[in-house]
């Protein structure tokens, strides 16, 4: 009898385990009223950053006196920018700075190329663009423009504020137009994206500046940021 007992206690821990209550099943099943949707808002922020990129090459019959002739480029260079160089303003740093053989139909080497480059970026741009008329000893090879880190993140403040102001807008209309009193927020995600404009590539020699302290045109234009956000809302009676 006892063994009987055993097996019965058993089966039914068994049961208990393979069909959860049905209160559980009902506590599983999707609440009603659920809304998901999304809001954005996009905003146009002038660029307040400029980058300016100069670089030439050399050429030469052995590796030590193109190195060379890329160095004493560079130094006259880099002093020239170093005047102007003010922090957050006007920063100056070198770039690509690389040395290669080149060979001849046989492999062997028949003369070394190199190149070098200098960066300067900041928010002074006129300082910055008048420095490009200076610098006789690079051309330059690449302007851009970005967004300051400060400039960046007020409009992402701005952009997250009025995307989540359309969000809550969006989502009383909709509980209101299904027939619901009013809605709770039940998960939210926000994000910002702030997309510049491609740096444009030039040529160096279209790039060149002719006459001494003749500043390089400036036109900076406008990024743009973007803030999104998704999330669920529970529609109430």
């Amino acid at each position: 009898m006892s063994r009987i007992r055993s097996a019965a206690a058993a089966a039914a821990v068994a049961a208990s385990l393979a069909s959860p209550p049905a209160a559980a099943q009902r506590n599983e099943a999707a609440p009603e009223g659920l809304l998901q949707l999304q809001a954005s808002a996009t905003a146009e922020v002038a660029q307040d950053v400029m980058s300016l990129v100069l670089g030439t090459t050399r050429d030469g019959t052995d590796a030590a006196s193109v190195q060379a002739a890329l160095r004493q480029a560079l130094d006259a260079a880099l002093a020239e920018a170093r005047r102007i160089a003010r922090p957050g303003q006007v920063e100056v740093r070198t770039g690509n700075f690389s040395l290669f053989p080149r060979h001849g139909s046989k492999g062997a080497i028949t003369g070394w190329q190199g190149q070098t480059e200098l960066i300067v970026e900041g928010k002074d741009m006129a300082a910055i663009a008048q420095l490009a008329g200076r610098i006789q000893t690079l051309t330059v090879s690449r302007v851009g423009y970005a967004l300051s880190r400060e400039q960046r993140e007020k409009a992402e403040a701005d952009v997250a504020a009025q995307a989540i102001a359309r969000f809550r807008a969006r989502a009383g209309d909709y509980a209101k137009a299904f027939g619901y009193g009013s809605m709770v927020l039940r998960e939210v995600q926000v994000s910002t994206d702030a997309a510049p404009p491609p740096m444009p590539m030039v040529r160096a020699r279209t790039m060149a500046v002719e006459a001494a302290d003749a500043g390089l045109p400036v036109e900076a234009g406008k990024g743009t940021v973007t803030a999104n956000v998704s999330g669920t809302v529970q529609m109430v009676k």
